[in-house]
């Protein structure tokens, strides 16, 4: 029966030693890339090795302790992903790696100039699909919010070149004196509603990736993702919160910078754990960190009740 054991024991040893050897690296280019390509190598070649050209397609190839390599071409990623199960974990010496090399996940889309109504004077307002949460921006920037108070019965005064979410709107004020009307200006809005979910998923690490324009969450480890770091990682203009960790999830936030959110740079929830280090969590649109929830942890000592602003002075030299 001993000997019986140690042979099962070997075998498992084995299997999961292969596994480990056949980790792979998946190359992505969202310029020169093909979906019909393996992702071996990081340049196209004759034999169809080259980069896939979206990172749904890397994760729908992934095993686990593999590394998706994004190409920062200068053009946004424009695509919502998941990361589940055990396909998409780490080994404890191995983790599941995305590695943005500086590239931009973007959840925008422009606002279609017929889209837009006249309201009044010189507002207008567009119906974004999808309600709840919303951001508008000018040039791929942020523009300054005005909260709308529903007790009034109407959308707030907007100033030029600021805008409010009211009964499922977008108003924006143009620029009066310029007799600009909304289709002149490149005004966008969140369109697919969280950058990154993380859900069931163990050993997890993203790295230098900026995540933006999406309509809830930037990254949302959403149930049981544990053993997750965010590295190196910026979470801006993003409908609710940066980063959201909850459900039994545990994410360390290392050297990241989380601005211009909506609602929270940082939500955590019931039953998760959240380390953060030498990150800065802005106050400029929101809280730095809103505690509904969960265990917060900033330079190893447990902090509760939330954070107005939290700017380390090493993040604080970073660029937004």
């Amino acid at each position: 029966m001993r000997s019986a054991r140690s042979l099962a024991a070997s075998l498992l040893l084995a299997l999961s030693l292969v596994s480990v050897a056949t980790a792979k690296d998946i190359h992505v280019n969202n310029v020169d890339g093909d979906d019909s390509f393996t992702g071996r190598q990081d340049r196209n070649l004759s034999d169809q090795s080259g980069p896939v050209r979206t990172i749904a397609r890397a994760l729908r190839m992934a095993s686990q302790g593999d590394r998706i390599i994004l190409t920062n071409t200068g053009e946004p990623y424009r695509e919502s992903i998941s990361l589940t199960g055990s396909r998409h974990s780490g080994y404890s010496f191995r983790p599941f790696v995305i590695e943005g090399n500086g590239a931009i996940l973007d959840g925008s889309a422009l606002v279609a100039a017929e889209a837009w109504e006249h309201y009044r004077g010189h507002v207008y307002r567009f119906r974004p699909p999808g309600l709840g949460y919303q951001q508008l921006f000018l040039d791929d920037r942020p523009l300054p919010r005005v909260v709308a108070n529903r007790e009034l019965g109407s959308p707030p005064e907007l100033e030029p070149l600021t805008w409010c979410l009211y009964d499922g709107h977008v108003y924006f004020a143009v620029e009066p004196e310029t007799l600009k009307l909304p289709k002149d200006y490149a005004l966008s809005y969140a369109r697919l509603r969280t950058a990154i979910t993380l859900f069931h998923v163990e050993g997890v690490g993203i790295v230098d990736l900026t995540v933006q324009g999406f309509q809830l969450d930037g990254i949302s480890a959403f149930n049981s993702a544990r053993e997750v770091t965010l590295a190196g990682v910026t979470c801006r203009g993003n409908g609710r919160s940066g980063i959201t960790v909850g459900g039994a999830s545990q994410v360390v936030i290392n050297a990241c910078l989380v601005g211009n959110n909506g609602t929270a740079q940082l939500l955590t929830l019931p039953c998760s754990e959240t380390a953060i280090q030498n990150t800065a969590l802005l106050s400029n649109t929101a809280p730095g960190w809103v505690d509904q929830g969960g265990r917060v942890y900033v330079d190893g000592q447990r902090v509760e009740g939330g954070l107005e602003e939290l700017v380390p002075e090493e993040a604080a030299a970073k660029p937004q």
